[in-house]
């Protein structure tokens, strides 16, 4: 009962976290990769502050703790280097770089970190999506088990 529990949470946590992925990195991140430096600086100025501080982040990786197999076990291990490492350790330094621009005054490297801040995205999106994956597998196998 409780890996049913734990199961169906970690569906619905990585589920969510990998539409939150995909709204970024193909509604978002094109809209904002089309503007101006300046435009550029404007929009993540207003977009960062919210993004890094929302509760939805801890909930959403919380949830995905209480897995238990295997399966999900290597889909905690892709969440935690995706969402949390890679941001962490290489999204955060990014975005405080971004957020020290002035609109008004673009450094002349805005449009590499630009592209860091795209890739960086992609790479969180891709390994969110593997362990959705891994999730969906280890539901499956569960409740064929369960059945059989």
């Amino acid at each position: 009962m409780l890996a049913d529990i734990g199961l169906g949470l970690s569906l619905v946590c990585a589920g969510l976290w990998s539409g939150l992925l995909l709204t970024l990195t193909t509604i978002l991140q094109p809209v904002y990769t089309a503007r101006d430096g300046a435009g550029f600086a404007a929009e993540l100025a207003g977009f960062l502050p919210v993004a890094r501080t929302s509760p939805t982040n801890y909930v959403l990786v919380g949830g995905l703790v209480v897995a238990p197999f295997v399966l999900s076990a290597l889909g905690l291990v892709l969440t935690v280097t995706g969402p949390l490492l890679v941001s962490r350790l290489f999204s955060e330094p990014t975005y405080d770089v971004i957020l020290a621009w002035d609109p008004a005054d673009m450094p002349a490297d805005w449009r590499s970190v630009r592209d860091r801040w795209v890739a960086l995205n992609w790479i969180r999106a891709a390994l969110t999506w593997v362990a959705f994956a891994l999730f969906l597998a280890a539901s499956y196998t569960h409740l064929n088990g369960a059945l059989s």
